[in-house]
């Protein structure tokens, strides 16, 4: 049967572009009736006659129509697929360059640490309008597919507020695969493997080629320094935590606490270009992708010939649902028991297989102990964003980027609150739910400005020997 495929946030030129050529390219899915909805009209022009385009020029039967009208998108829909980025590059421009000016360092900016909680701020209410409106309007059954970042956040958010089926999608292990396969020269279809752990710290468990242990080998590998090279951040974490781990260097470095907190950290570990590290890499590209565009109509000239599929798992989901053919891939979810070691509620990144009875999760139990620690120290900041955006709530708003592990290796709680401040000042246009509200300022909690020549009530270390004489003396029965 026919599919209908809304494509909300299809102004997105790059990866709509991506997604499209994939859902056309699969048998099952070249009837499709595909909807494109964005709020940038010049953009989703552009991306409806570009798609009208790859129908009538590799003759095909889908359907191609677009809207402004989100709801109309949405109705009827077997599958809503989400790839929005609210503010835009303007609003990114704040969640890298405000922290930088308080001394926190961002690569990527988009998933954790103050620009990650800024742009979940943005996304998240945002995300469950969207949620609402399947419940109400799309077909019974029917499956969110998540691009959106920050993800896990988001994820959280829609598994605590929301009915509604859906996945969160990243391609983090697809492409470290290549990566350990070319390191290993060993082909990618033949590594058997297990991961498990949340978006973006994501722990390959298991990594065998026809029974054998690859450990070993990538281990050894990356130790020699042309291999160490490439991926410093991940290469020193699986040499003290034991495992590899699915993200890029520049996204890992943001994740915890010991990669970008100085400047001897950072020209340690960050000194590669773009992604290897690189300040702000992802703000500018991005910058860079929307000044070309802006100049003239990015798929004008663009070819519209339908390529092989992509490594991105939307289209085999899609397919694996239409026609009942298993498919697994790692997807984010409500964590219902699958990681017994990380909180119930919080989103994880698991084995999931896709049919025609839906999206199915794995149980992975426990992860490693020491991973799963790695893992809280960003669980508990994200918990913290979805709380924020939900209840809209600017105390939490601290409290989330205060528990970032490279803002709170790098700031004092004070520090943390007055950015925080300024960032909610500069992206209010973005966030109407705060409207009339703020975050407390500094002034009203500051530390008394000179504590030098006051003597105490008590002193301190006297105030203590006092307690641990009492516990001594009247031991708890």
């Amino acid at each position: 049967m026919s599919k209908k495929i809304a494509m909300i946030g299809a102004g997105s030129v790059v990866f709509c572009k991506t997604l499209l050529n994939d859902i056309l390219a699969t048998p099952s899915l070249m009837d499709s009736e595909i909807v494109l909805m964005d709020l940038a009209e010049p953009k989703l022009r552009s991306m409806e006659q570009f798609a009208k385009r790859m129908v009538k020029d590799n003759d095909l039967k889908a359907k191609i129509r677009a809207t402004l009208d989100r709801r109309e998108a949405i109705k009827d829909a077997d599958f809503v697929v989400i790839m929005i980025q609210v503010g835009g590059v303007e609003a990114f421009e704040h969640d890298y360059k405000i922290p930088l000016k308080y001394g926190v360092d961002q690569c990527i900016g988009d998933s954790l640490g103050p620009g990650g909680a800024f742009r979940g701020l943005r996304t998240i209410p945002v995300l469950l309008e969207i949620a609402a409106d399947m419940e109400e309007l799309a077909k019974p059954g029917s499956i969110m597919l998540q691009y959106a970042n920050p993800m896990a956040a988001n994820c959280l958010a829609l598994g605590k507020e929301s009915t509604v089926s859906f996945t969160g999608l990243c391609h983090g292990v697809q492409t470290t695969l290549d990566l350990i396969a070319g390191y290993c020269g060993v082909p990618k279809e033949e590594i058997s493997y297990l991961c498990g752990g949340i978006n973006h710290m994501d722990w390959f468990l298991k990594l065998e080629h026809h029974g054998r242990d690859l450990y070993p080998k990538f281990k050894e590998l990356f130790e020699k320094a042309e291999y160490y090279k490439n991926e410093k951040v991940r290469g020193e974490v699986m040499r003290h935590f034991g495992y590899f781990m699915t993200e890029s260097t520049g996204h890992l470095s943001e994740y915890l606490p010991w990669f970008r907190k100085n400047q001897k950290a950072l020209d340690t570990y960050c000194d590669e270009p773009s992604f290897g590290g690189e300040s702000g890499a992802y703000y500018n590209w991005c910058k860079t992708i929307a000044e070309k565009y802006a100049e003239h109509d990015p798929l004008e000239f663009e070819s519209t010939h339908i390529d092989r599929r992509s490594v991105e798992y939307c289209s085999y989901i899609m397919e694996a649902v239409t026609t009942g053919t298993p498919f697994r891939f790692m997807g984010n979810v409500r964590n219902d028991g699958y990681i017994t070691n990380l909180p119930n509620g919080c989103c994880v990144e698991v084995p999931t297989f896709a049919d025609d009875n839906g999206l199915h999760p794995s149980k992975i139990g426990d992860l490693p102990s020491q991973c799963a620690a790695a893992c809280m120290s960003n669980v508990n900041s994200q918990i913290l964003v979805a709380e924020a955006a939900i209840e809209s709530d600017p105390e939490k708003i601290v409290h989330a980027v205060a528990m970032d592990p490279l803002a709170g290796a790098v700031l004092t709680l004070s520090e943390i609150r007055q950015m925080c401040s300024e960032m909610l000042e500069a992206e209010r246009k973005w966030l109407p739910a705060f409207e009339g509200k703020a975050v407390a300022p500094k002034d009203l909690i500051s530390i008394p400005p000179d504590c030098k020549g006051v003597d105490a009530p008590l002193d301190p270390a006297l105030a203590i020997g006092h307690r641990f004489g009492e516990l001594i003396e009247k031991p708890t029965e």
